[in-house]
């Protein structure tokens, strides 16, 4: 039996394609990029590629940051495979990400940020606000409970990090939703 997983990239490396399938709600998020024409998307924590793939089959000009080498590795090979293209980059979601000012019409994010406590999910927040376009759109899932696990170590109010499960290890905070409108505050 495989040891539980230390991080994403332990993960990737004994799971390769963790996710597959996009996020039940992307095709109606890519119908709203169309119609005002959006073409630069940014997949923050893109892990093995599903949302990169999805995106660049749609015609975007797809960028993903992930801190997973592994995970990158996997997306790269299925672009390669589908002969699709997309600007990858190894990059910690709590660094300041490597964009100009207003560069994406659009920003996506699932099941990432809550990896994070409070105050850096808020600078991630303003990172993204950052590098998205005034009138651009965002779409970020987080978990409404604690993920993938029974027993946590509590960190601080509303983080934990997962003792057991597919997630051990891996910082998660559980969003309250006031916690998320909180976040969800900052802006420009």
């Amino acid at each position: 039996m495989a040891q539980s997983p230390e991080s994403w990239d332990d993960i990737f490396t004994q799971q390769g394609k963790v996710f597959t399938e996009p996020h039940e709600d992307l095709p109606e998020y890519v119908q709203s990029l169309k119609q005002p024409g959006a073409s630069t998307i940014l997949d923050l924590g893109c892990g093995s590629g599903r949302h990169v793939i999805y995106l660049a089959k749609c015609d975007f000009s797809v960028f993903g940051l992930d801190n997973s080498p592994e995970g990158l590795k996997i997306t790269r090979q299925w672009l390669h495979d589908e002969g699709l293209d997309a600007d990858l980059r190894l990059h910690s979601m709590t660094e300041k990400p490597p964009y100009q000012d207003s560069f994406f019409d659009a920003v996506l994010s699932t099941q990432v940020i809550h990896h994070a406590d409070i105050a850096t999910i808020e600078g991630i927040v303003k990172e993204v606000s950052r590098v998205l376009k005034k009138d651009g759109l965002l779409f970020i899932t987080v978990p409404s409970i604690r993920n993938h696990g029974t027993t946590f170590e509590q960190l601080e109010p509303n983080t934990f990090i997962p003792l057991v499960g597919p997630e051990k290890g891996i910082r998660t905070i559980t969003l309250l939703l006031r916690s998320l409108k909180k976040c969800l505050r900052i802006s420009r």
